[in-house]
């Protein structure tokens, strides 16, 4: 049996939510999960429920991962929170780093969510003056 993990997955694709959930398993994980994919559903998501982490894709037809990450500053929440997207270029992964990700992951290349080395409260601001990433994801 994994560590338990309560993952909140903003994510438009049923199959690479499954795949997520894959790779968390592998890396010694029990997720408990739920999928959303608009911003009314993450409310929601973030209102009934209390979470470890969140990973969101960066594009998806009605929000993005942007979107997402400032839904849960708005909230005043300070989550570990990680980007995935299939195919980004170099500026936007650091555009998303300096607004507040922990991470930005390519998907399909076997990163796991490695939830031990979440950095505490308090450590956003420094991500977002440095754009550097908190190694919140390891191969």
């Amino acid at each position: 049996m994994g560590r338990p993990l309560r993952v909140l997955i903003v994510e438009d694709s049923k199959a690479d939510a499954e795949l997520l959930l894959l790779e968390l398993e592998r890396g010694g994980y029990e997720p408990r999960w739920q999928r959303v994919d608009t911003p009314e559903a993450m409310s929601a998501a973030l209102e009934n429920e209390s979470w470890d982490i969140i990973i969101s894709d960066y594009v998806m037809p009605r929000f993005n991962g942007l979107d997402a990450l400032r839904l849960v500053q708005e909230k005043g929440l300070d989550l570990p929170f990680i980007v995935t997207s299939g195919k980004i270029d170099e500026d936007v992964s650091v555009e998303v780093l300096k607004a507040g990700a922990h991470d930005f992951v390519v998907k399909g290349r076997g990163h796991v969510v490695d939830a031990d080395r979440k950095k505490p409260a308090g450590k956003q601001k420094a991500r977002r003056d440095t754009g550097e990433p908190v190694n919140a994801l390891q191969c």
